[in-house]
């Protein structure tokens, strides 16, 4: 979406537009479009592939430039919506962080990440093993695995996905260099092995391998994938801020360089007619690119079956925030029903902070926050007091504790709004419990007391004079 942008604000004729739009491999019949929600939706997609555009295997010198090894892989770690209003006034992109635990059609309750790659795998040997070729499977795997994280992202954000882009590991490293490097700012320097990223505190401009070092490393960052989708933020709001705000790819070089990196990397939709979508962009400015991701309900979940942490959402939410971005404060087609509900949690246990802790993550959900309280009481497991013990509020809550059955008992004296959670040391397993707090390696390790930093929906614009520094 920026390459072809940069062409329309810098004056450069449409026959180069129309020769970048060749360039790109086309797909087809991925069911986009549709939707009349005063917006152009796009899906852009980051991939871990270790093939090229066309399917082709990178080269040994290609992968060390790189400096990642020859894993065969189609993990997606970077998920983006970006909503543009049919006027071209501005645009968000809308980061969907990997672990964001969500309903994959076909596979159910999974992490975001897995939509397109267990979808496609699923495919690719249901055909081998029917007898069909390798190569058909592979690319019929690859469609399938495609149009699955597409309908899992509309149906967690309530929109229609309008358009599709996708950049693989190579393509990024050279669209990187094709603009001359990204500048961006670290508060510490980093030596992380992993990822290959070792960098000096405070502003630098990073080209290609670096670069990829840089959006991709989440081992040894505070929030690690959650800081890691900042950077990739600010990355991309320093790339849409130095195409808006210079003339850097009028040089003829640079842009033949940013042709031959187009057509060896990306994927986009053959229904996108990017001439037209250029055309009404052209007059958008850096201080109306804005970048930021979907709220999270719950930073410290486990999937149903208790084996992998992963990031609770909410499609209400979610859809309202979504909604929101067009400017529309009008409430989207869902609504999250627990906004009408005060909760206050009394610690009747021994864990210092749990009371705190499952109310912050309660909150994320929806609940309004009510008061906590430490107070001994004569029971043995956790309780939820309500006005009537039949209350659908209370039912919904102990639902989303996820700690199994917990009694709901009547409090006459409680308003038909307001619910109280008395949890007591039974209470291991739930949301926000003492094992659900801490790293991903070590859930027994981890203690209500010190909870994971909450996750924002902070906004990063492309019209700042620098790079925003960060973790």
């Amino acid at each position: 979406m920026l390459t072809v942008l940069t062409l329309a604000v810098t004056g450069i004729g449409w026959s180069k537009v129309r020769d970048l739009n060749s360039a790109v491999t086309l797909l087809s019949d991925l069911g986009l479009g549709g939707g009349d929600d005063g917006a152009i939706d796009i899906l852009l997609v980051g991939t871990d592939s270790r093939v090229d555009a066309k399917g082709d295997p990178l080269s040994e010198e290609e992968l060390k430039w790189l400096r990642v090894g020859g894993d065969v892989t189609t993990s997606t770690d970077t998920i983006v919506l970006i909503r543009v209003p049919t006027d071209g006034s501005r645009a968000t992109a809308i980061s969907i962080p990997r672990d964001a635990y969500v309903n994959i059609p076909g596979i159910g309750m999974s992490k975001i990440n897995a939509a397109y790659g267990a979808t496609k795998e699923g495919v690719r040997l249901k055909e081998v093993e029917a007898g069909g070729s390798e190569a058909q499977a592979e690319k019929d795997g690859t469609k399938a695995g495609r149009k699955a994280l597409i309908d899992s992202v509309a149906e967690l954000t309530g929109i229609t996905v309008d358009h599709y882009a996708e950049v693989g590991l190579l393509g990024f490293a050279l669209l990187t260099d094709a603009v001359g490097g990204v500048d961006v700012c670290l508060k510490q320097k980093v030596n992380e092995p992993l990822s290959g990223a070792r960098f000096r505190a405070g502003r630098q401009t990073l080209t290609g391998p670096k670069a990829l070092s840089f959006v991709r490393q989440r081992h040894d960052l505070p929030r690690g994938d959650l800081d890691r989708i900042t950077r990739q933020q600010v990355y991309m709001a320093s790339l849409a801020q130095k195409i808006l705000s210079t003339q850097t790819l009028t040089n003829p070089g640079k842009l033949q360089e940013l042709q031959d990196a187009v057509s060896r990397s990306v994927v986009i939709d053959d229904g996108w007619n990017i001439v037209t979508f250029a055309e009404n962009l052209k007059d958008l400015t850096g201080g109306n690119v804005k970048f930021t991701t979907i709220p999270i309900a719950d930073d410290q979940a486990w999937s149903d079956d208790g084996t992998q942490s992963v990031l609770g959402v909410d499609p209400p939410t979610v859809q309202a925030f979504v909604n929101k971005q067009l400017g529309n404060d009008a409430p989207a087609k869902s609504t999250n029903p627990r906004t009408d509900y005060t909760v206050d949690v009394v610690n009747a246990g021994t864990v210092d902070g749990l009371a705190s802790n499952v109310l912050r993550l309660l909150g994320n959900l929806g609940y309004q926050e009510g008061k906590t309280s430490n107070k001994p009481m004569d029971e043995f497991d956790s309780l939820v007091f309500a006005k009537s013990a039949d209350s659908d509020a209370a039912k919904k809550l102990v639902s989303d504790l996820k700690a199994g059955p917990i009694e709901i008992r009547e409090d006459s004296s409680l308003p038909d709004n307001k619910l109280r959670l008395v949890l007591t040391n039974t209470y291991n397993f739930g949301l926000g419990a003492i094992s659900n707090t801490g790293s991903d390696d070590d859930p027994a390790s981890q203690t209500a007391s010190t909870p994971a930093p909450k996750p924002s929906t902070s906004v990063i614009k492309a019209n700042s004079n620098g790079p925003v520094c960060v973790n």
